[in-house]
């Protein structure tokens, strides 16, 4: 037999961090809170409700538009999917199917240090549904996050494997919070796929029946349902001599790590689609899109080359454009120190490390301002690197400034000539045998009395200092 090749593509659903839900003005924050309680008649589909479109998540979607590379259509107009399930309160979705708000964009990513890309179909918005919860024989349905606002993301079949998908999935998502459109949070259903994938014998261009496989809500779940999907067709082709006769919609069982047959797949006449009749088109100019346009931060990819050209390694670049508050208190630092070097060992290395002994998130450690103080006090030499050190570990454990520690602790860096000065002749008389071995060639001996030095000033002298005097007294 042929060589068998996957076509994947994904729909991915991702909901938009605004403060109102799509077409009401119920709270968009329903996670955590008690069921059915941040709803209202529109959101619940009551008869004679009005439909009223959220300025901010149409703002938010033509802003993830143009950072798709993606052309924003002049006008866009909303169309009612009819399709029946308990968490849908209508009894239809507004959605948008004839005149998307965005099309033809493209999404660029990496795997394995190579450059890959995908097409997007479209960009287009939508409400999502509520969502239930299966308890044996009975099903509870919390209606807080029917109505928010979602942005449905569509790729051209151009995904070749689980781990293409994956891959473009994670820099996606990055996009997503870069742009400030979607938290993209998968631990709270924030961001969700649809995967179809069918085979064909590589080598040729037609495309085969496929297998959509509904709701994936993790990388993890993504990659899974791919593999387990690609070897389970590949078997049927086995056994059949060809691909699947028509398209199917599967779920994916995580917990047994496989997919069941829902149905057939649903085609646009099955949903009956048809203008939303009290929303009017959308229309956009030029100039609204462009400024929005010139609004768009850099992108993740843009950002890693930056910090890749800084000199960091791949792992470095690649936690500061995945960790935002990661990356805010990095910049921070370098501004002060001017090495990228130094600021990726305060806050990746030390600051990490520090949060990670004490089971904390970024969030919960030291802010930006109080990192940035850190350096300039090391920078300064008010206090050495090696107490700089000690200091953000207290920082991190109470929560405290870098002023106030130091000040507490006495860590102030001794950098005055005449102290230090006077440290060294003291050193230079207690070690007569080190300046003996010194003078003898062996200029390891050194060690020992700025060991000394630093012992008796309990190790607030500038050891750079410190190596100057000495140098010049025993020169």
């Amino acid at each position: 037999m042929q060589e068998l090749e996957a076509i994947i593509g994904l729909e991915v659903h991702a909901q938009m961090n605004t403060k109102t839900k799509m077409f009401c003005g119920c709270d968009n924050d329903a996670f955590g809170k008690e069921p059915n309680t941040t709803v209202c008649p529109i959101c619940m589909g009551h008869p004679g409700t009005l439909p009223v479109p959220n300025a901010e998540a149409m703002e938010k979607a033509v802003r993830t538009s143009l950072a798709l590379h993606c052309t924003v259509n002049p006008a866009s107009h909303f169309d009612r999917k009819h399709y029946f399930y308990p968490d849908l309160p209508a009894g239809f979705q507004i959605s948008q199917y004839d005149y998307p708000l965005a099309s033809k964009g493209t999404v660029d990513y990496e795997m394995e240090g190579e450059k890959h890309t995908c097409r997007i179909t479209r960009l287009h918005v939508e409400n999502d549904a509520g969502k239930l919860t299966h308890r044996g024989d009975l099903t509870l349905c919390d209606y807080n996050r029917a109505g928010t606002p979602l942005m449905e993301i569509v790729t051209e079949p151009d995904l070749r494997s689980a781990d293409e998908a994956v891959a473009f999935a994670e820099e996606l998502r990055r996009m997503l919070i870069a742009v400030g459109s979607s938290d993209a949070d998968m631990f709270k259903g924030m961001m969700r796929f649809d995967a179809s994938i069918s085979l064909r014998e590589k080598g040729t261009t037609k495309l085969n029946p496929r297998s959509e496989i509904k709701n994936l809500n993790s990388f993890k779940a993504l990659e899974r349902a791919l593999i387990f999907e690609g070897n389970r067709l590949k078997d049927i082709w086995e056994e059949t001599g060809g691909p699947l006769k028509h398209d199917i919609t599967v779920g994916w069982l995580d917990d047994e790590g496989r997919t069941r047959l829902l149905r057939d797949k649903e085609t646009a006449t099955d949903y009956r689609y048809f203008p939303e009749p009290d929303i009017p088109p959308l229309q956009f100019s030029g100039d609204e899109v462009e400024e929005i346009r010139k609004s768009l931060p850099r992108m993740p990819a843009e950002l890693k080359a930056d910090y890749l050209a800084l000199g960091l390694m791949d792992a470095e670049a690649a936690m500061l454009v995945d960790q935002p508050l990661l990356r805010a208190h990095f910049d921070a630092v370098k501004d002060v120190t001017g090495d990228a070097k130094r600021a990726s060992s305060l806050v990746l290395t030390q600051l990490v490390g520090f949060l990670k002994a004490a089971d904390k998130s970024p969030a919960e450690g030291p802010g930006t301002d109080h990192l940035r103080d850190l350096a300039a006090a090391i920078r300064a030499g008010t206090i050495s690197g090696n107490a700089g050190k000690d200091v953000l570990e207290k920082m991190v454990e109470t929560g405290k400034s870098p002023r106030e520690i130091i000040e507490a602790a006495g860590m102030k860096q001794i950098s005055d000539t005449g102290a230090i000065e006077k440290l060294v002749d003291e050193a230079i008389a207690a070690n007569p045998k080190a300046i003996e071995s010194f003078k003898a060639g062996k200029s390891a001996a050194l060690g020992a009395i700025v060991g000394w030095v630093m012992k008796e000033s309990k190790g607030q002298a500038n050891p750079k200092m410190v190596n100057e005097i000495l140098m010049k007294k025993i020169g």
